[in-house]
């Protein structure tokens, strides 16, 4: 059945219930906190510290949304983006897509003129949905996206180019529409992190969406008194899908603007979260202010906070250990998964098996999980290999994209292009990505090892382990290091630490420099080759 269904049943069983919060504590509260019915024809670009509804008008939102792109003409299996904010209309534009029985389509926030008008152009987007933080950048396009398209702003002062959400909401029925929707149907496109280039179009049915959702709720037993802190940004599948534990659930969740500790613990205590998803430099930035005593954690009511887990890229161990000596009573959990497998997942570490921290964890539910070679064979136990995933929740296509496609689906499997190996418990540990692997003197160096124990030191904050042109090894290891704020440190001092490393995974170079990161937390390593790689082999090859 589609997710859509969720939000029937909910809105049926617990109507005056909270669904959503939104936060923004940059933003004064100047309203009401609670929104009515009588609220969907009140403007919404205006975001307030603390907004909330309820399952029912939830509903109500979504079935004005599908009504209103209905009557504009949008059928069936054509596609909608979203190009937003978090915010609280965000999840009931999306279901009201769904519920036409379009195609969702989420874009990065962050993407410029250039990369919104590839995207639009590559999934034959028929329509975008834009918040008023977007006009200057879908005014260099607006010539070319609105050819044949339907361009609708979300906020005050609706530019020319586009038509208002508002004014056509405002008379649309908040009565589901008489559309069905089957496990087979098109759902969703996602977009590749695009960290390599520009991004590729993922192309998932309601099936994937429905997997997502369960798992969720299943793997940490998101219940009726739950809710969820959600602060990544929606566009992304690991927040969106992380949420849908709630939806399954019929419990509330907070959306929450801001990353900085004390907001977080703010939100967390006020809202009394019982779980929170984050990132690792969140949680790094928390533990770190807990260090310096820029907060206390006595200032906060953290008691019914039950589950901490961490997903997008591989979590130092140590960054746990530190963790728990803080909030001793914390479950723990990290989970594995791409936009390919409908975020994450498909493997994950479960709360029982903190003992296994450094791992990713086992298949997850309904997945399977193997290692192979170079040639598709299954690795013995213990080696390193690429990670491959099957399951219900796997991509149907890069859209558009069938080269790319083939690369990636074999036979029913997923190729995820990291490399993984399995221990004897049969716990799957990352060790890198396939093209972050660097080949020095004909060993095979994977970065996320000498990254780990980077980050056992006490002075770094953030660290990132690529390959440098080398004339005699090809490559060399070379570590970008992020000292914590307030401290001190020399290139002496860490390559006396790295001393304890095998001679040749120790740094051959270290560099201070602030880590950059993308909008998920996955570090920007193509970014740091271009800077300090690139560069300096064409420096090489003019000074021989």
């Amino acid at each position: 059945m589609p997710v859509t269904e969720f939000l029937e049943r909910n809105a049926e069983l617990y109507r005056d219930e909270v669904a959503l919060v939104s936060l923004n504590p940059d933003e004064k509260d100047t309203r009401r906190a609670s929104w009515k019915e009588s609220d969907l024809i009140q403007p919404i670009s205006f975001t307030p510290f603390r907004r909330e509804i309820t399952w029912g008008v939830f509903e109500e939102k979504a079935n004005r949304v599908a009504n209103m792109l209905l009557g504009r003409g949008i059928k069936k299996g054509e596609k909608v983006a979203i190009l937003m904010y978090n915010c609280l209309e965000w999840l009931p534009i999306y279901f009201g897509i769904l519920k036409t029985g379009a195609i969702a389509v989420p874009f990065n926030f962050r993407y410029d003129s250039d990369e919104i008008l590839y995207c639009v152009e590559l999934a034959e987007v028929d329509a975008i949905i834009f918040g008023s933080q977007f006009v200057s950048r879908m005014e260099v396009i607006a010539d070319k996206v609105a050819k044949g398209r339907l361009m609708i702003y979300v906020g005050d002062n609706c530019p020319a180019f586009a038509e208002s959400y508002m004014e056509l909401v405002s008379d649309c029925s908040s009565i589901r529409p008489d559309i069905v929707l089957t496990d087979d149907d098109l759902a969703a496109i996602y977009f590749s992190s695009g960290t390599t280039g520009f991004p590729k179009a993922i192309l998932h049915k309601h099936r994937s969406l429905m997997q997502a959702a369960e798992m969720e709720q299943k793997h940490h037993a998101t219940g009726r008194k739950d809710t969820f802190l959600c602060i990544p940004p929606l566009y992304h599948t690991g927040a969106k899908f992380h949420w849908m534990g709630s939806l399954v659930a019929g419990s509330k969740a907070v959306l929450l603007k801001g990353t900085r500790p004390e907001t977080i613990l703010k939100a967390a205590s006020d809202e009394r979260c019982t779980i929170v998803w984050l990132l690792v430099p969140w949680a790094q930035d928390i533990l770190d202010a807990l260090d310096r005593g820029d907060i206390k954690l006595s200032d906060y009511h953290l008691e019914r906070w039950r589950l901490m887990h961490i997903g997008a890229q591989p979590v130092p161990p140590s960054l746990i250990k530190r963790w728990k000596e803080y909030f001793p009573n914390h479950d723990y959990d990290t989970n594995y998964g791409l936009s390919e497998s409908t975020g994450p997942g498909c493997v994950h570490l479960g709360m029982e098996n903190i003992h296994k921290v450094g791992a990713i964890g086992v298949p997850g539910y309904r997945w399977e999980c193997k290692i192979v070679d170079e040639n598709g064979q299954t690795v013995t136990r213990g080696d390193v290999g690429e990670l491959c995933v099957k399951g219900p929740g796997v991509m149907e296509c890069y859209y558009n994209d069938p080269k790319a496609t083939a690369e990636v689906l074999k036979d029913g499997w997923l190729y995820t292009g990291d490399m993984a190996m399995e221990d004897k418990d049969g716990f799957i540990f990352l060790v890198d990505r396939k093209k972050d692997v660097i080949v020095s003197g004909g060993e095979n160096i994977y970065p996320v090892q000498i990254e780990d124990f980077l980050r056992r030191y006490d002075k770094i904050k953030d660290c990132a382990v690529i390959g440098l042109p080398d004339r005699r090894l090809g490559e060399k290891t070379a570590a970008i290091v992020e000292i914590k704020e307030g401290m001190q440190c020399t290139v002496e001092e860490l390559e006396d630490f790295c001393l304890e490393l095998p001679r040749y995974k120790r740094p051959k170079e270290i560099i201070f420099q602030e880590i950059p990161r993308n909008a998920t937390g996955k570090i920007e390593k193509p970014k740091l080759r271009k800077m300090f790689g690139a560069d300096r082999l064409v420096a090489q090859e003019n000074k021989g």
